[in-house]
């Protein structure tokens, strides 16, 4: 089925409504965030939607009938509407279930790709809804564009009872996580695992073995996880890439992304 853009009809069992990478939550007096997450009664009631559509702080907003949700983009200084919160969006991930997880990982995908594709690469006509699929059409060429994920690889190498971890030179926190990367053109997703390492620290692995996915909407990827053996060699980091490359004990891990990450998952035994 199609998404219905600008919709004024947002009679849908969810609704999804973002700034940035923040969602919106419509809390309740007395009643804990986490608890009121995991029944579903935080998401912003139909009432909410039509504010931000009248004050004029909604930059897009569409709904996807076959999927039951709405979704909906405020401009980056929106205040947050009375009785209502805004929390990061990976927060939502570790005290949600797996149905919000999901529905709501689509609607940012599908909004960050609206964002980007207004406009046909080919011809440059302002591109319209498909009316049949959830995709865009351009009016004047007729070509269709699909919603684009970006594969990427992240690894969790260890060493007997020892896990290598990093930390990443472009992120402000003080995390240790594991080594990740995009795949790129005519790779396969193993032959990107052991070019990541080798390229982030130096080392060589062996016994690759692919243990879950999961979609990541900042702005677009989908993580393939893994994990492998350390083969041998030294750590040597790439400085652009890495500040700091180290083994740790299991048992005694530094400070690691925090639950609902694909890395919390892997290091913490999620994926097996």
């Amino acid at each position: 089925m199609s998404i219905i853009s600008n919709s004024n009809n947002f009679i849908c069992e969810f609704r999804f409504i973002f700034r940035e990478n923040n969602i919106l939550l419509e809390t309740q007096k007395n009643v804990p965030l986490q608890e009121q997450t995991a029944n579903g009664t935080v998401m912003p009631s139909e009432k909410i939607f039509r504010k931000c559509i009248e004050f004029q702080a909604a930059t897009d907003w569409f709904s996807e009938p076959e999927y039951n949700f709405s979704a909906m983009q405020l401009e980056s200084s929106s205040p947050a509407p009375a009785g209502c919160e805004f929390i990061p969006l990976r927060d939502f991930f570790n005290m949600s279930d797996e149905k919000h997880i999901l529905l709501s990982t689509r609607a940012k995908g599908l909004l960050a790709w609206r964002e980007k594709m207004r406009f046909c690469p080919r011809c440059s006509t302002k591109l319209a809804d498909d009316q049949t699929m959830s995709a865009k059409i351009c009016p004047k060429c007729g070509h269709q564009y699909f919603p684009q994920i970006e594969p990427a690889v992240i690894v969790l190498v260890s060493d007997k009872d020892k896990y290598l971890l990093v930390r990443h030179a472009q992120r402000i926190q003080n995390l240790y996580a594991c080594i990740s990367g995009f795949v790129e053109i005519g790779e396969t997703a193993e032959q990107s695992v052991v070019r990541e390492v080798k390229e982030e620290s130096g080392v060589d692995i062996k016994n690759i073995r692919y243990v879950g996915s999961q979609s990541w909407p900042f702005p677009d990827q989908l993580m393939l996880a893994f994990r492998a053996e350390y083969a041998g060699g030294e750590i040597k980091i790439q400085p652009e890439e890495i500040s700091e490359a180290a083994w740790f004990d299991k048992d005694d891990l530094p400070t690691i992304p925090q639950p609902g990450s694909v890395a919390h998952n892997l290091i913490t035994g999620v994926f097996g």
